[in-house]
């Protein structure tokens, strides 16, 4: 990506209170807030914790000092710095009281939520342009049926919903971690949005990967001309794995009584990225019912939320939405919800000859040496025993196995047949009648 292709993408920082486009109540309530609860003193430690520049700081100043809210305690503490030090009034103090009963929320401005659209479609995960290359070099790792990458990457570039299914233990959820790693790219995740005078947290250090460190692009930036809005974050694009734990009411709003602020629902935060949902079928709410919760945003680019009070209203939504399932879809979906998913992408279980390249593949970054008549076994004998029927998890199940073995009997690490056998009571459960 070119200097300015990546510089388009960049929130722009504001250069007044009014380009931060939130109410001068809001701004200043929140800055009254801040100060407050982090006893400043100084517009420059002001700015930081706001994440604004000390203009527009200078700005809420001039306001709270005309409103007598703050006044000023004169020239720096005797030391280096000349900046000048304020203070609250007893009027603020009793303003910002009133204001912590409506909301706890301090720090950080939020970012009103129609400029978070607007820059929701500058990083659009639609102009990711995966390319073959990048594809095939985060699943290095894995051995790839033929074909499937050339399903893959069209899918991924069209930012539409995929379908993965098969049978287990094949690599559905290795795959969707590669498509993931295959992006790259960096986007810009807002610290909290506004919407209707309410905040909502959205970054996520859980979820967002902050690159905010990175010396080579932060030195370009200034050398072109001041920087990004820092009430965004810069983070690689988010990727939201869930699997059998998943419920609707994850991807609602979640209001915390105390502080009287919202949390981002998993969709939200992940805007810009990916969201795998794993082990579809697992989970307490039907199939039908979760694909029924995401038609409208996959459709639209817009999701629905409500606030506490009952009000809904329109948040973007783009995100490249991964379902993996152990289901043959026909099974847990209509043919409407069907419909709605554009890409479904079957992920068979290896043949014999992708099999011992998997075994060979794990051996090798384990540490685990393959033996020839072993594996005569293995292939022979053992998989005999459930008809041949492959799946990738086995290599590193068995070799696991088997190293726990060699490690705890002070053997060297090579598999031989009573390793295997051994190995292989683990992975597979004889039917009986265990009950007693």
């Amino acid at each position: 990506m070119n200097m300015q292709s990546r510089i388009a993408l960049e929130p722009l920082e504001p250069t007044s209170l009014e380009e931060t486009g939130l109410s001068p109540v809001l701004a200043r309530e929140i800055f009254l807030k801040t100060i407050f609860r982090k006893n400043l003193e100084l517009a420059s430690d002001m700015a930081r914790e706001l994440c604004i520049t000390v203009p527009v700081v200078n700005e809420l100043i001039a306001m709270c000092r005309a409103q007598n809210l703050i006044e000023t305690l004169g020239n720096g503490d005797g030391g280096v710095t000349t900046e000048m030090r304020y203070q609250m009034t007893e009027t603020g103090k009793n303003r910002t009281l009133d204001a912590l009963r409506q909301s706890e929320y301090f720090g950080p401005l939020p970012v009103p939520m129609a400029d978070f659209e607007t820059q929701v479609k500058r990083q659009t995960i639609r102009n990711v342009g995966i390319t073959k290359a990048k594809l095939e070099g985060a699943m290095s790792h894995l051995i790839i049926p033929d074909g499937l990458l050339d399903q893959i990457g069209p899918a991924v570039n069209s930012g539409r919903s995929i379908l993965m299914y098969g049978p287990p233990g094949n690599g559905k959820s290795s795959i969707s971690n590669g498509i993931r790693d295959a992006m790259g790219d960096k986007v810009y995740i807002p610290r909290v949005l506004e919407y209707a005078g309410q905040v909502i947290s959205v970054y996520d250090p859980i979820i967002h990967t902050s690159a905010d460190n990175e010396e080579d692009e932060t030195s370009s930036l200034r050398r072109i001309g001041g920087t990004y809005d820092r009430r965004y974050i810069k983070c690689n694009r988010p990727t939201v794995i869930t699997g059998g734990e998943l419920s609707l009411d994850m991807l609602e709003l979640k209001y915390n009584p105390n502080s009287k602020t919202y949390q981002a629902p998993l969709q939200l935060k992940a805007a810009g990225g990916v969201f795998i949902v794993d082990d579809l079928g697992r989970q307490a709410d039907s199939p039908q019912a979760l694909i029924n919760r995401w038609i409208v945003p996959m459709e639209g680019g817009e999701d629905i939320l409500s606030l506490a009070s009952g009000e809904k209203f329109t948040v973007p939504f783009d995100t490249l939405v991964i379902f993996s399932t152990n289901f043959h879809p026909n099974k847990i979906f209509d043919g409407a919800a069907l419909r709605r998913i554009y890409f479904k992408i079957l992920i068979e279980s290896p043949n014999r000859e992708d099999m011992l390249q998997i075994y060979m593949l794990v051996a090798k970054a384990k540490r685990f040496n393959l033996d020839k008549d072993a594996l005569v076994y293995l292939f022979g004998a053992k998989y005999d025993e459930v008809d041949h029927k492959y799946a990738a998890y086995q290599a590193p199940f068995l070799i696991d196995q088997m190293i726990s073995i060699c490690e705890y009997q002070g053997l060297p690490r090579v598999m031989s047949r009573e390793l295997i056998d051994h190995a292989w009571a683990n992975m597979f459960v004889e039917d009986s009648n265990v009950e007693r």
